[in-house]
């Protein structure tokens, strides 16, 4: 008898955890921008859930989303480490958002590439913070006790993570003009026709191509219209020749997955705004996209 209560009541543990945990992983791929490092912190999650003495929790949604925000907070902070190891730029990894477009939220904030590689930049609290309040739509009272801070702190972590973009980064179109400026870019890249490239090109656009030194990827960012120009001129005849290109979604935009005769080679996306083309992201790295292309089926 004892037996079966404790597996029912697992079941039930089990069924409360598989409800909440689109939200969970949102949470964790937020603050982390890895896919894989989200799925480490929800795995540890629901083995304290299930260690935990359950019958004293009265809001099972409080406290997995707590443990879940610390733990990510944790990871991030061991994660900053190993980041500056990194061989070349670091990006985040992207994920499909075509069945999830707000991957578990109440809104898609803090989602894409962008603003992930940007907020890996703030503390991994002020982006916790900023990630609760700005995607989840979580009241100050709320982020302070998960943070276990005032809530003057928590309004504090949030204001700084939100000034941190608001400098870094021009605000972005729409999504059709997205589309539109990443074809137009996009065509001019294969073809390696340096006016184009010019003309789509922020003044001061930077391209980051994370291969972390297993492929061939440029190990440091190119900046400046002309220079980017130039270097997308140059390899375009090696790195387009034979190429395929298939049209995706990665973290709410458009992007475009580059294959060669071997699979899949790169994931590209952009940054856009009003200037042009702010940021080209180049995820080259097969950690990182693998796993893309995989959820992708097909």
């Amino acid at each position: 008898m004892h037996a079966e209560t404790d597996a029912a009541a697992l079941e039930n543990a089990a069924r409360e955890f598989v409800a909440v945990r689109p939200q969970l992983f949102g949470i964790a791929y937020r603050v982390l921008g890895s896919r894989v490092e989200a799925e480490d912190v929800i795995q540890e999650t629901w083995l304290r859930w299930q260690n935990t003495d359950r019958g004293g929790v009265r809001e099972p949604m409080a406290f997995l989303t707590t443990v879940t925000a610390r733990l990510a907070i944790s990871s991030a902070q061991s994660a900053r480490v190993r980041r500056e190891s990194y061989v070349g730029p670091w990006l985040p990894e992207p994920v499909d958002t075509g069945q999830d477009p707000q991957l578990g939220a109440e809104k898609a904030e803090a989602l894409e590439l962008a603003v992930l590689f940007l907020l890996e930049k703030t503390n991994p609290v002020e982006r916790a913070a900023y990630v609760l309040r700005e995607a989840f739509d979580y009241p100050y009272r709320q982020i302070a006790e998960i943070l276990k801070t005032s809530q003057a702190n928590a309004r504090q972590f949030v204001s700084r993570a939100r000034k941190h973009l608001a400098a870094e980064r021009r605000k972005p179109v729409g999504p059709d003009e997205h589309r539109r400026l990443l074809e137009a870019f996009l065509g001019a890249a294969r073809t390696g026709d340096m006016s184009a490239l010019e003309d789509v090109l922020a003044s001061d656009v930077v391209s980051y191509s994370d291969g972390g030194g297993v492929r061939g990827a440029s190990r440091i960012p190119v900046v400046g219209r002309s220079r980017v120009a130039r270097y997308l001129v140059a390899f375009a005849p090696r790195f387009w020749d034979g190429a395929d290109i298939r049209w995706v979604e990665a973290n709410g935009r458009p992007a475009v997955l580059v294959s060669a005769h071997d699979g899949t080679v790169a994931l590209l996306s952009v940054d856009v705004s009003a200037q042009g083309v702010e940021r080209i992201m180049w995820v080259m790295n097969p950690a990182k996209f693998d796993p893309y292309v995989a959820s992708l089926g097909g």
